[in-house]
């Protein structure tokens, strides 16, 4: 470090670069083992490494002004792209390790993240695509994850920087950058269980922007992405609910094309696996205009009849767009199960039960497997089988093994 700071092209030297990265890759290590006591040792080569970072990404921005795309592949800008993730690495293992008393969550939000933030996040946003490292969405991730409202304020700034740039290269469509996909939605996923007043600080284009990415993930054909984003919209209702300056707006803009997006899923036959949690979503979102805890109307009160409720436009909106949606069926299959949906006497397991039975009158499911839609039941009986197996052996002894016993004394 110290011939670099005389000479900064010593830095890009490819001797030198692997040199760092094992360096990096050392500390790593360390941090990963003695967890917060690592800090005293971050803190005297902390701003030396963000100066590293620095000077790497802007070779590497040079490089692709220069010769384009193609310059991810040249072998210097490999090995620089490594040192840079070695860099993001070792932040993001520091932070998850950190602690009290040597590095209690205020002084970390204090003292390492916002020297952070200016050389990672520029870097991020104006990169191309192919340079954007997606250790940079793991480690604000686990920056929200681990420091919670402590950095809430700084949300805002951090969406800013990545959250547009991101959603313009994973919403091209379902294949490239698989990476980067998973980690966009467990950082949205960590603001909305740590940091969530912060996604009501940024503009409203952005806070659609969210809605958007919630649904276009609930609709992606990867299972775990599609989980991920159902997971995401529950508890963004959730506490949306709990929070009433928010409330009314939020479901005035969103909550009938949510409504809508959630019928869309679950009638889709690729989507079968996440009926659970489909049918949780409808059943909060219909039990919020039931129970009356909508009080803007959700239609435009300029073209409706005199004396429109939530209740009945709801009502007749949703049996028009099944209709349309499914010429198949009658308009009294319609109304039975329009009327279930708004039912307040029908807990979550009879609600599922509900919707299923309509799943099966479809055209599209009636010829399909649709072992997806009894899969919470499936699972349970699998685990009440698996416990009478256990008691029947535990009854007779030397039948399990040693692994298999519970010591209730530990």
């Amino acid at each position: 470090m110290d011939l670099a700071s005389k000479n900064v092209e010593s830095l890009v030297e490819p001797s030198t670069i692997k040199e760092i990265v094992k360096i990096l890759k050392t500390n790593n290590r360390v941090c990963g083992s003695v967890g917060s006591l690592f800090t005293s040792q971050l803190q005297k080569f902390f701003h030396e490494m963000l100066n590293v970072y620095k000077v790497y990404s802007e070779r590497i921005s040079a490089a692709i002004a220069q010769q384009g795309a193609i310059a991810t592949k040249m072998s210097l800008v490999r090995t620089m792209r490594s040192a840079k993730k070695e860099v993001l690495r070792l932040l993001i293992t520091f932070i998850d390790k950190s602690g009290p008393p040597e590095a209690a969550p205020q002084e970390v939000a204090q003292g390492f993240i916002p020297p952070v933030l200016d050389p990672i996040l520029g870097d991020y946003q104006r990169n191309i695509a192919g340079a954007r490292d997606p250790e940079v969405l793991h480690l604000f991730t686990t920056v929200i994850t681990k420091l919670r409202q402590n950095v809430q304020n700084d949300v805002p700034r951090v969406m800013e920087a990545v959250f547009e740039c991101t959603l313009q290269m994973i919403t091209t469509n379902f294949e490239d950058y698989p990476e980067h996909r998973i980690r966009f939605f467990e950082f949205l996923k960590s603001i909305n269980q740590y940091c969530f007043p912060a996604l009501f600080n940024i503009p409203a284009e952005h806070q659609k922007l969210v809605v958007d990415s919630v649904v276009w993930a609930m609709k992606h054909t990867e299972r775990n992405i599609a989980d991920t984003g159902l997971d995401i919209l529950n508890e963004l209702i959730q506490n949306v609910s709990k929070t009433p300056n928010v409330a009314q707006g939020f479901y005035q803009q969103f909550l009938l094309s949510l409504i809508q997006d959630v019928f869309a899923v679950m009638t889709d036959r690729l989507h079968k696996t996440g009926f659970r949690m489909q049918a949780t979503l409808l059943r909060t979102m219909f039990h919020l205009v039931v129970n009356n805890d909508v009080t803007v109307p959700l239609f435009d009160p300029s073209t409706a009849a005199p004396g429109q409720t939530n209740h009945v436009f709801l009502r007749d909106h949703i049996s028009n767009l099944l209709i349309t949606s499914f010429p198949n069926l009658t308009r009294s299959q319609v109304s039975s199960f329009v009327d279930g949906m708004f039912d307040p006497k029908l807990d979550l397991p009879s609600f599922k039960t509900h919707c299923r039975d309509f799943l099966i009158q479809l055209k599209e499911f009636s010829v399909e497997d649709n072992s997806g839609l009894f899969r919470d039941e499936a699972e349970k009986e699998a685990r009440e089988r698996e416990q009478a197996i256990m008691a029947r052996r535990s009854a007779v002894p030397g039948m399990l093994k040693p692994s298999e016993i519970v010591d209730e004394d530990l």
